[in-house]
């Protein structure tokens, strides 16, 4: 397995580091690496890469700003001066995060992280399985059934889903667009970027947002209408 990754760093003795480590670590590619977060977006944007080494404190814009605005943004791993930041990491999903200067065994600790994730979610694709009124995922180590009619929505995170029924919640390695392509477009809708829900589950609408299950999920602006459409057609009763 070979992974492709850049690096963003504004020092220049930084990134020579980071492409020395990369360069003996056999299962990583290194990709490109950029100056400036900014300068990394068209790379980005082609959906190749698929692990970041991201310093946090940069001119213009600093790491965690940026990551938080890259839409299914790859798994990061911080590399700062800056232990305090270490919260704000983990927060947005971080896989590992690196204080300089970093040593080499703790680098590498943290790219076998990076491949553990990986392998994890290619054992997860082939462990899923589909079929109709049902599907099976992988979640706490084992192959777990899940009714369709138990879901009340899913959740998109970074690197994960979780999928809410009525009596628990399940997290799983999932790509979201894995659960959207699967899920019956009549029964389950789209309502924003990281929800699908159920539709007969919703229990009121309130302008932008759905209840569903005692849970609130925000409906997008720009898919507001069409929302409407479908869980509105035929069902509203008006004078």
């Amino acid at each position: 397995m070979n992974i492709n990754c850049i690096i963003i760093d504004d020092e220049p003795l930084a990134r020579k580091g980071l492409k020395e480590y990369i360069a003996d670590v056999d299962f990583l590619n290194l990709a490109g690496e950029f100056e400036s977060p900014l300068k990394a977006t068209e790379v980005l944007g082609k959906g190749e890469v698929q692990l970041i080494f991201l310093d946090i404190q940069m001119p213009k814009i600093n790491g965690l700003e940026f990551i938080r605005t890259i839409k299914n943004a790859p798994p990061v791993i911080f590399t700062t001066a800056y232990p305090n930041h270490a919260l704000e990491g983990f927060e947005v999903n971080a896989l590992d995060y690196l204080v300089k200067p970093v040593s080499f065994d703790r680098f590498l600790k943290a790219a076998l992280k990076a491949k553990e994730f990986y392998e994890l979610r290619e054992k997860n694709a082939v462990g899923t399985v589909f079929s109709p009124g049902y599907f099976f995922i992988k979640a706490d180590n084992k192959l777990v059934k899940i009714l369709l009619d138990d879901v009340l929505f899913v959740e998109g995170l970074q690197n994960y889903i979780c999928i809410h029924t009525k009596d628990k919640k399940y997290t799983t390695w999932l790509t979201f667009k894995t659960v959207e392509d699967y899920l019956p477009a009549d029964k389950f809708i789209k309502v924003h970027k990281s929800y699908i829900l159920s539709a007969s589950k919703v229990e009121s609408i309130n302008g932008n947002e759905v209840q569903i299950g005692g849970h609130h999920l925000p409906i997008s602006r720009n898919m507001k209408e069409e929302v409407m459409e479908k869980l509105l057609k035929g069902k509203f009763l008006k004078r």
